[in-house]
């Protein structure tokens, strides 16, 4: 014999699913969001955009930064310095980055050879100088007086742009060095002087200003010979496509060339 069913029980089923429609037509923020290609297409995806950049632009990209960190609320710039060569291969090798920013063409094209990078643009250029400690013990005064032996001098490693930099200038001057010691990248290079590990090194002049008096710079005419330029690109598996985009566009914007212009880098 049939039962009529309570009127409770005949309500729940359709306030369970009036529950449901509200909940999917809402946002966390209690506003309903725009469909998910839209929210895509506007930015809201990716919040991080990780940029790989030579060790001689770690002020200057430090800053950059926290400028664009300033301009997009809630979004993080992950930076990862080093030697530019270390940094090319990383990325040939898959590791995830959105902007790369060599220190030479020929570290850029390991990765545009990979066609992982879309049309760099060079953005700076940098010339060496000779980095002494401030008291400057072997009075080193120009390049010649690096090839006494006596004198102890670090260089970047060859297949480093600030090594291959070195041997371009030593070979303008007709000299050759018999380096103490090879290093990886631009920065450690320069710590072997600050350290007073060595009497002298070839480093950029944006790094000799970088130290903030705790080394001497000097200036030799065969640096003029051996300027890098310094390409950057968005890498074409960008994870954050659009941010990386407009990371480059605040390095070659007016406010990108001045932090870089005041911390020694040329206009190309």
């Amino acid at each position: 014999m049939f039962r009529r069913l309570p009127r409770w029980v005949l309500a729940l089923p359709v306030a369970l699913a009036l529950a449901g429609l509200s909940a999917c037509g809402s946002g966390g923020s209690g506003t309903s969001s725009a469909p998910a290609s839209s929210a895509s297409a506007a930015g809201g995806g990716a919040k991080e955009v990780t940029v790989f950049a030579a060790a001689s632009l770690t002020e200057t990209f430090t800053e950059l930064g926290k400028s664009f960190e300033a301009a997009h609320p809630g979004t993080t710039v992950k930076l990862n310095f080093g030697s530019s060569a270390a940094l090319a291969q990383q990325i040939v090798q898959g590791a995830p980055a959105d902007v790369f920013a060599a220190a030479s063409p020929a570290t850029m094209k390991t990765v545009t050879d990979a066609s992982l990078a879309t049309s760099p643009t060079t953005f700076v250029r940098n010339k060496l100088q000779i980095a002494v400690p401030k008291d400057n013990p072997a009075k080193v005064e120009n390049l010649k007086d690096l090839t006494d032996p006596k004198v102890k001098v670090a260089l970047c490693a060859e297949q480093v742009p600030c090594g291959a930099a070195a041997i371009k200038a030593l070979d303008a001057a007709g000299l050759k060095i018999t380096p103490v010691t090879l290093e990886q990248d631009v920065k450690a290079t320069l710590t072997k002087v600050e350290l007073g590990e060595v009497d002298a090194a070839l480093v950029y002049k944006t790094d000799v200003i970088a130290s903030q008096g705790k080394v001497t710079g000097i200036s030799f005419p065969e640096a003029d010979q051996a300027i890098n330029d310094y390409p950057i690109a968005t890498l074409a598996k960008a994870p954050a496509g659009d941010l990386a985009k407009q990371f480059v566009d605040l390095v070659l914007s007016q406010q990108g060339k001045d932090v870089l212009s005041k911390a020694g880098f040329e206009t190309p």
